[in-house]
């Protein structure tokens, strides 16, 4: 026996999760409705490695001795250093610059996966988290990124999800640099913290965004984020375009009426700006003609995205409707998925321009707010039918993994007992924690006879509730049946059925 002191404590890293029986299945049941909708498009699976080299990961990384800062990384025997993908855009652009001869532009392509972030946990957000993307790749104009916008929009609806109760968000990168070249912003760094500043604007509201701006912002945790360190000129006519009552997007306006304001603002003669806007224009008159109204998909100039790669247009998907939290309190979920194009990605690797477009879905954070709303249970997964086992000798265990494998066989979840069988009222205990649908039962006399037991433990529970006294249990024996061995599979097949329109009637 081990000593005490050598023991390891069992514990979880912080931000991390393990994931259970009922989540798992929800999650599937989520991702195929996804996947249909991309299949549909005609986009096709591409997996790539969770590790990628790091310089491949992007420019952006931090340059230092130890690149962890952000991701997780290490260094491999060759002295290479090497990194947990952050997210699956950059390894498919290293994907589709390595295969670059072979691939067929535009490239249109989808992937599932986990991601990872070396970055401190809170509620919510964690170090590991899946995504599902969906990417067209050799595609110049916008209406690759329209496209994308109306899939986002289909995905919501396959998943439940009815317009105006989610919207789809979009704006142009370009509008936001050529306002930043309007107020004289040109060094990167800097416009990559406004930008990230700006992202931050359902969160913290304008007074926190301009402290961003500025000088930076301590939270409630008392950590400080060094700003953008603007002048009050400069946050002014930044915040004034987002502060415009007629594009407010919680006003709804028209996409038309929306871009009509770009048009009038004072920033339209900057060139960078003006081709945003035209964009935009784009999007919106291809998005309507295809049946997409502005509750679907709408205009808004305070969508930004963090990232820096983005290099045109970019959108989010957010969830409008009033949702419960795990606590029962109403809040306003925000964003569960966003892109943009991203011409330069690519670009890196090949020395040539390779324009491309996509979209992310976090599936964790999706799949919480579905739960929440209704809409996504675990499925159609019955637990299994559980096999007893009454008599330990090889003869009788044989006789018991048989009639489990020929369940198995036609297609019906089953499993045979593998604990302490000598007490059966353990078995039947298990069963119910298992909500085993059906126990199979086969003593001597009935083993003699060729004979076996099916006890319907759902109906056996309910009968049992209205049963009041034990004289009255034994001599209804209630929802239990004996059959031949040889209609085993039949009968349980058909028990099964009546308990699936058992629920259907009382759903």
């Amino acid at each position: 026996m081990a000593n005490k002191a050598d023991k390891v404590k069992a514990r979880l890293p912080r931000g991390l999760v393990d994931r259970h029986a009922a989540d798992i299945r929800a999650t599937d049941k989520m991702l195929a409705a996804i996947r249909e909708v991309y299949e549909r498009y005609g986009f096709d699976p591409v997996e790539t490695p969770m590790i990628e080299y790091t310089d491949a990961l992007g420019k952006f990384l931090p340059d230092q001795d130890r690149p962890n800062e952000g991701v997780f990384s290490f260094q491999d025997d060759d002295e290479q250093w090497l990194s947990l993908r952050y997210d699956l855009t950059a390894p498919l652009a290293r994907h589709v610059a390595e295969n670059f001869n072979e691939i067929q532009l535009p490239y249109r392509t989808y992937r599932a996966g986990y991601v990872f972030r070396n970055e401190k946990p809170g509620p919510g957000r964690f170090r590991q988290f899946m995504q599902f993307d969906a990417d067209t790749v050799g595609a110049p104009s916008v209406s690759a990124d329209a496209e994308m916008c109306m899939m986002m929009a289909d995905v919501m609806e396959a998943l439940g999800i009815a317009p105006g109760d989610y919207v789809v968000r979009v704006n142009n990168r370009k509008v936001l640099d050529g306002v930043m070249e309007a107020v004289g912003v040109t060094d990167e760094a800097q416009k990559l913290t406004i930008l990230r500043a700006i992202d931050k604007l359902d969160k913290f509201g304008e007074t926190g965004v301009k402290l961003l701006l500025g000088p930076g912002r301590k939270d409630e945790s008392g950590d400080f984020t060094k700003g953008a360190g603007l002048d009050e000129d400069q946050i002014e006519k930044l915040v004034v375009l987002f502060r415009t009552p007629n594009i407010n997007w919680l006003s709804k306006p028209s996409n038309d009426a929306t871009i009509d304001t770009f048009e009038k603002s004072p920033f339209f003669v900057n060139s960078t700006f003006k081709i945003g806007v035209t964009e935009l224009r784009e999007i919106a008159t291809l998005v309507e003609a295809a049946g997409y109204g502005t509750d679907r998909i709408r205009i808004d100039p305070s969508i930004v995205r963090g990232l820096e790669y983005y290099t045109g247009p970019v959108f989010e998907v957010e969830l409008t409707a009033e949702i419960p939290n795990e606590k029962g309190e109403i809040v306003r979920f925000g964003s569960v998925g966003g892109g943009g194009r991203y011409d330069g990605l690519v670009s890196r690797f090949r020395g040539q321009p390779v324009p491309a477009t996509g979209f992310s879905i976090g599936v964790s954070r999706l799949m919480t707010a579905l739960k929440n709303l209704g809409k996504l249970g675990e499925g159609d997964v019955l637990a299994p039918v559980l096999v007893t086992v009454m008599d330990g000798d090889m003869e009788a265990m044989g006789r018991y993994q048989d009639f489990t494998q020929k369940l198995r066989s036609a297609g019906i979840r089953a499993e045979m007992y593998q604990g302490n069988w000598k007490k059966f009222g353990n078995q039947l205990k298990y069963a119910d924690r298992r909500g085993a649908p059906l126990a199979i039962i086969q003593g001597g006399d009935e083993r003699a006879n060729g004979q076996v037991q099916i006890k319907d433990l759902i109906e056996g529970k309910r009968l049992s509730e209205e049963i009041e006294s034990n004289e009255e249990w034994r001599a209804s024996r209630p929802a239990q049946v004996t059959v031949m061995e040889a209609d085993l599979v039949a009968e349980v097949r058909k028990m099964l059925d009546q308990q699936a329109e058992d629920r259907v009637r009382g759903a």
